[in-house]
């Protein structure tokens, strides 16, 4: 535990994350590995929470594009994150660590409400809480959610993973001249426009100086190595910090 910087984070996953190479819906040994690589910081005393987007079951804004109404297709995202929820919870818990479901939309039957005390608590104890449903309200993505949630259970770091190693000063796939920041700060971000997320959640994070480390989800002990401070992303932090 004295080798990490963080006690306390809130990892977001995108949706993708968990359709693996099948382009659609959720792969049972993406989800495995992700539970194996979070066991090993949950075993070292790091307390968890996770807030999952529903992009790989449906898209809000690709449904609104389509004529659906947008609140009505965010709706639909959100149940699609409930999905991703209980599928995390499934691996963490056939990987020997207990998790709670916690949802912004009521739903008690497959899921608890969200209450930040409530969920606090069950960080303190050593579950990994899985906040699913977003914010529970339409025209906000779930990285605004996970920077709420962040801010929320007074998160040490917000951990966003994504399929590229940080943060660069264009597209790394298209420009192979990309230069990787180490660190760089919320308001560098919102400058130079680099979508690293929504400006809601860029804002959010800035306002609350929540430091958020940005990596690439298929290196192997990717969680354990940033939050001990190694070099392997790009970790934003706030005016004050910087």
């Amino acid at each position: 535990m004295t080798d990490y910087k963080y006690k306390r984070v809130l990892l977001k996953l995108s949706g993708e994350a968990l359709m693996g190479e099948g382009g659609y819906g959720i792969d049972p040994k993406v989800v495995d590995h992700l539970a194996k690589e979070i066991k090993v910081i949950h075993d070292d005393g790091i307390e968890v929470g996770v807030v999952v987007g529903g992009g790989n079951i449906f898209r809000g804004v690709a449904g609104a594009a389509g004529g659906m109404d947008r609140a009505q297709a965010d709706y639909m995202g959100m149940l699609a994150t409930v999905m991703n929820a209980l599928a995390l919870q499934d691996g963490f818990e056939r990987n020997g660590m207990t998790a709670r479901v916690m949802s912004a939309i009521k739903m008690d039957e497959v899921a608890e409400p969200y209450i930040r005390r409530r969920a606090i608590k069950h960080l303190e104890k050593g579950y990994i809480a899985i906040f699913a449903a977003g914010s529970g309200n339409p025209y906000f993505t779930t990285d605004t959610a996970a920077a709420l949630r962040a801010c929320e259970i007074d998160a040490d770091c917000l951990m966003k993973a994504t399929k590229v190693d940080g943060i660069y000063d264009a597209d790394p796939m298209k420009n192979p001249d990309a230069k990787r920041f180490d660190t760089i700060t919320y308001r560098e971000v919102l400058t130079r426009d680099l979508k690293v997320m929504d400006a809601t959640a860029t804002a959010l994070c800035s306002d609350n100086n929540m430091s958020m480390i940005v990596f690439n989800i298929d290196q192997p002990h990717v969680f354990a190595d940033a939050l001990k401070g190694l070099p392997v992303g790009t970790t934003v932090v706030g005016e004050e910090t910087h």
